[in-house]
């Protein structure tokens, strides 16, 4: 029996799933956001799953799972599919294992909650908030994406400014995952131990509920300040980041002339020429906010509270991190993007010298974020006008000649997309061998078969 039969023979095995085979909406349901990447997008055009399912309950989960495991039907699990690399796209077919009906909150308390991987972030907050507590970290794409996808996938968002990325120590308590296996187990991982199916695209475990850190939930206040020059702009931003302990803050972005301009939505608050700052304050901060924009010579131009912002359903976070590139595609689809990260010593200098090079092709956009080990920087999603994949690589090789870490945004190989991609094992410290060995541990233990999302590790393609 071919892999494809296997794999629909499943729905017949538990026709009381809620199955889906029409390949127009399997091709739809195996897609994600890398078509932000020309180059991702002709390697994975087409590429879709066999069949699809969409269980409610653990207990579905795993008779899902235990038949696949049987049949040896490829798996890959999706959450809401707003990843930008091909995380979720099926380059083996197989079954797509959608957890977006498995998303029940479960508490928030003491600074921590606890929520199955399905559930949305926006909807994790919304029952978190009236608790006083709410997640540390809201990406873009916070409406549609679950907490399974953030973690399995995702890098942090609003919020990474104060509390690093997902990866930083005591941002993740705990996870339950499943192995598959003709009898999945499930083991609750906590710590450390968690953090080795973080970030892994599905590959080594399927994470049922995260356990995470919470901030308190607080009134925040959106701004727009717009700076004549980038200089300018970006002392502000440093200032404020790191040298203003007392000023609140949750998210800060810098999106360089002429980005605002793919903002048509906002252009009155953006005047034409001008540099754009993004920021996201507790409302205490915001007098000692305005007085730091007018000290670096800026004007702030949009102004609006927690009340204001529930009440016209539009947050400017949707115009910062990834959504930056999406807004720019809405008007021109000849632009991609590229994934950066500045020194945090030279960072003013990097800036300057990458703009001046590289400007118009090349349009900064900064995201100001602690780094794991707690110093400030910024990373950067700049916008580039695309002409060839070769340009692509060589505008990778001119930032990385200016001392910026340069993280593959147009691969589906989950270890080329990361700054040691290019090093053998013996260039690795002692600490860097022993994750990686660790997390290949991770992966037998909960993927003796390999079977999920095979061909994402550049070690196991078949």
């Amino acid at each position: 029996m071919s892999g494809a039969a296997a794999a629909l023979r499943l729905a017949g095995e538990l026709p009381a799933l809620e199955w889906v085979t029409d390949e127009t909406r399997l091709l739809r349901l195996s897609q994600d956001f890398s078509w932000f990447s020309p180059v991702l997008k002709r390697q994975l055009e087409g590429k879709r799953a066999d069949v699809a399912v969409k269980p409610k309950t653990e207990d579905e989960i795993r008779a899902v799972v235990a038949a696949c495991a049987r049949e040896r039907v490829p798996l890959t699990v999706r959450g809401a599919a707003t990843g930008n690399y091909g995380q979720i796209v099926p380059l083996e077919g197989g079954l797509l294992l959608d957890l977006s009906g498995y998303n029940a909150f479960g508490w928030a308390k003491g600074g921590a909650g606890r929520a199955q991987a399905g559930i949305r972030l926006g909807d994790f907050d919304t029952a978190a908030q009236p608790l006083g507590w709410e997640l540390r970290w809201q990406p873009s794409t916070f409406r549609a994406a679950t907490l399974g996808g953030l973690f399995g996938g995702g890098f942090g968002g609003a919020g990474s400014i104060t509390y690093g990325p997902i990866a930083a120590a005591g941002n993740v308590l705990g996870a339950r995952v499943m192995s598959v296996e003709p009898e999945p187990q499930v083991v609750e991982l906590r710590g450390p131990e968690a953090m080795l199916v973080h970030h892994k695209w599905g590959t080594n475990g399927i994470v049922l509920e995260l356990e995470v850190a919470l901030a308190p939930a607080l009134p925040w206040l959106e701004m727009i300040a717009t700076f004549e020059s980038l200089d300018d702009a970006h002392a502000f931003c440093i200032l404020l980041h790191g040298g203003t302990p007392g000023i609140v803050k949750k998210e800060l972005a810098l999106l360089a002339d002429p980005i605002p301009g793919y903002f048509p939505a906002l252009s009155e608050h953006l005047p034409k020429g001008r540099h754009a700052v993004i920021l996201m304050v507790v409302e205490s901060s915001e007098p000692a906010t305005r007085e730091l924009v007018a000290a670096h010579g800026g004007e702030v131009t949009y102004r609006k509270d927690l009340a204001e912002v529930k009440a016209s359903n539009r947050t400017l976070v949707e115009y910062c991190w990834n959504h930056t590139t999406l807004q720019a595609l809405k008007l021109d689809k000849n632009l991609t993007y590229l994934q950066a990260r500045f020194d945090p010593e030279r960072q003013r200098e990097q800036v300057k010298a990458l703009h001046e090079q590289l400007s118009p092709e090349v349009m900064l956009h900064l995201e100001f974020i602690r780094l794991t080990d707690g110093r400030h920087t910024c990373s950067s999603l700049p916008v580039v006008r695309f002409s060839s994949e070769a340009r692509l690589a060589e505008l990778a090789r001119i930032f990385e000649s200016h001392g910026v870490t340069i993280n593959n945004a147009h691969t589906h190989l989950l270890e080329d997309g990361g700054k040691l991609r290019d090093m053998d094992r013996a260039a690795l410290s002692a600490a860097q061998r022993m994750a990686a060995d660790a997390a290949v541990a991770m992966k037998s233990r909960f993927d003796p078969l390999g079977l999920l999302n095979p061909g994402k590790l550049r070690s196991q393609r078949r």
